[in-house]
């Protein structure tokens, strides 16, 4: 164990093997640091936080602060935190609101400069948070996500396992898994196939995705109807955890991005356009441009 000597850690904070806390650090009581955890400097870890092992918090992160809830007055709960994780600058994680719950975050995750994960959120293991991300509270992130800069989630929203999030969409309803999500539009605009690959998906089992994405955005089926389908086809197998998550929504699922129609463009044909006889019938060229 290192601890800098300007650093203050709570005697009853407890301190794995082989941890090192940087300078001015500030470790209150009730405090659990696995083996292997790295503090640099001015990293401030408060009171009803557990961490797991070999996690690495650069400077400036505050893990455990109060929840931004006006509702919170007296005790609240706390964080837990897994393995092998990296905060980057001035990431934020907030504590549940009852004293009888926490906010998870799991393992192998890597959160980028000031990210904020708020109270009462689940974020899952081998997700990616770009800088400036929001989490909102009760926030459900599942695994293998990418979440681009300054992704803004709000509040009890859910985002499925290997979904990507394009940078500063505004996510207000529950993004299934596999699905990429357009920045700009803050809408689906397909699924996430590279990430599908490097998850080790089979083509068969891309291809059954395909035909489940179909079914749910291109079907023209009612949401009462698509449900039922996917019950009866895609129960197991690779779309069963597509069918799982949308069954639980309570939210609704974020539209796709369909992009804009071939629009008829009318034009004068130059070499008539001196008619007066106030017939253009002859006059225009109708010509088809793709306006995506």
């Amino acid at each position: 164990m290192s601890i800098n000597p300007h650093a203050i850690v709570h005697s009853l904070a407890k301190i794995g093997a082989n941890v090192e806390i940087g300078a001015f650090c500030v470790i209150e009581s009730d405090v659990v640091i696995g083996d292997g955890c790295r503090l640099e400097s001015n990293v401030t870890i408060k009171r009803g936080a557990v961490i797991g092992k070999e996690n690495h918090l650069c400077t400036g992160t505050v893990l455990g602060g109060r929840p931004q809830h006006t509702a919170v007055k007296g005790d609240c709960g706390g964080i837990c935190i897994g393995d092998n994780n990296i905060f980057r600058e001035n990431v934020t994680v907030h504590r549940a609101i009852k004293e009888s719950e926490v906010t998870v975050i799991g393992d192998n995750n890597y959160l980028m400069v000031n990210a904020h994960v708020a109270h009462d959120c689940k974020v899952g293991n081998d997700n990616v948070l770009v800088n400036n991300v929001m989490l909102g509270g009760h926030v459900q992130v599942g695994n293998r996500v990418n979440l681009g800069g300054a992704v803004g989630v709000h509040q009890f929203c859910r985002i499925g396992s290997l979904a990507m999030v394009g940078g500063l969409a505004r996510v207000i309803q529950d993004v299934p898994p596999f699905v990429t999500v357009d920045g700009l539009t803050g809408r689906i605009c397909g699924l996430n196939q590279i990430g599908l690959r490097r998850s080790g998906r089979t083509i068969e089992e891309i291809r059954i995705l395909k035909d489940v994405y179909r079914l749910i955005f291109r079907s023209g089926l009612t949401w009462k109807e698509i449900l039922k389908k996917l019950e009866d086809d895609y129960s197991i197998g690779p779309g069963a955890e597509m069918t799982q998550f949308l069954a639980a929504t309570k939210r609704g699922i974020v539209s796709e991005r369909h992009s804009v129609g071939r629009t008829p463009l009318r034009l004068l044909d130059a070499e008539n356009n001196d008619k007066n006889d106030g017939d253009h019938e002859n006059e225009i060229q109708t010509i088809r441009v793709n306006a995506g």
